[in-house]
């Protein structure tokens, strides 16, 4: 990746972690308390071999354009909730507010972070004073928002990039799930099991019919998996480029929003591991080992001819650059 001018190579990714409750600003909380600013980030060991040895300090940085992705992918969740928010009815308005902070921004946004030694324990904390810090709890949303880092560098000491992403599949289940819970509340609500039971079938069915729909259009484009070669249906599925959760409903029927492809291959690109160049070659995430991908046997960079390319794809799949794919996405 280029940043500020620099070519930056990827010398280590580190594990997804869930921005937690505590780790967010008092407005976006679900539960009770003050959000803190110390963060969680694994075992200390995990921690020190990533970051540094005991008592660190470490230059991190985010880009603005990936806080601009994020600000948009994660607007369905401000403006229609999944959560019980402490600010549940200003969500929208605080969106516009923080989507403006986050366009004032410099392209590149520095802060430094801190171990947090004096904690005793095997777990591993960071905390920063820093307003970059101060920006993920600021505009991070719980348990629906989590942080991928990669520890880059060339002939420098390591800095370490930062990139917010959006659990659709997470806003998903909390929306349409067959039970909601009120987070912090002592006592549940009464709950009309009926009205419950009536919903999530109305919601099952029309997912269902909208689903065999989407498949069998998309599979009148795409007869086979474009990596494998498989052209048995039976051993496709039908792949939103824009996952589905973050999709409109006519975007989720949209069979230009697609590919077949054979169940390991879905996974990747469902999960962000891999995304596609409008040359049509792949782009592997840095987060799956390098043995791992010569197992499965592909290689960062292979062109895969079969893989249907359009301008309404390559719409979708800015989308799949910018706020699924897990890593550094450079055109």
């Amino acid at each position: 990746m280029i940043v500020d001018g620099k070519n930056l190579k990827t010398l280590a990714a580190f594990r997804g972690l869930t921005v937690p409750d505590c780790n967010v600003a008092t407005q976006n909380k679900i539960g009770h308390g003050h959000g803190e600013k110390k963060f969680y980030i694994g075992t200390k060991g995990e921690m020190h071999a990533f970051y540094g040895e005991d008592k660190f300090s470490a230059q991190c940085f985010m880009l603005k354009k990936d806080l601009i992705a994020y600000m948009n992918a994660i607007k369905q969740e401000y403006m229609t909730p999944s959560q019980n928010y402490t600010a549940r009815e200003e969500m929208p308005t605080l969106w516009k507010a923080r989507m403006q902070k986050v366009q004032n921004l410099p392209g590149t946004v520095y802060f430094t972070i801190y171990d947090q030694y004096q904690i005793t324990g095997p777990r591993g904390y960071i905390n920063s004073t820093d307003d970059g810090y101060k920006l993920i709890w600021e505009i991070a949303l719980p348990l629906v928002s989590y942080i991928y880092t990669e520890k880059v560098g060339k002939d420098t000491a390591p800095l370490f990039y930062w990139k917010l992403y959006v659990d659709f599949e997470e806003i998903w289940n909390r929306k349409n799930g067959p039970l909601v819970f009120t987070y912090g509340k002592k006592h549940a609500e009464t709950i009309d099991h009926k009205m419950i039971a009536e919903n999530i079938e109305k919601t099952a069915k029309n997912v269902r019919d909208g689903q065999e729909k989407y498949r069998k259009q998309l599979l009148e484009q795409c007869r086979c998996c474009p990596i494998t070669n498989i052209a048995d249906d039976r051993l496709l599925i039908a792949s939103h480029i824009k996952p589905w959760a973050a999709s409109n409903n006519k975007e989720k029927i949209d069979p230009f929003n697609g590919y077949m492809l054979s169940p390991m291959f879905d996974k990747l690109f469902d999960k962000g591991f891999i995304t596609f160049r409008e040359d049509k070659r792949v782009v592997l995430s840095e987060f799956i080992s390098p043995y791992t991908w010569k197992q499965i046997n592909i290689r960062n960079g292979q062109r895969f001819p079969l893989l249907l390319m359009d301008d309404k794809r390559i719409k979708y799949l800015q989308f799949h650059h910018e706020s699924v794919f897990k890593g550094s996405y450079t055109d």
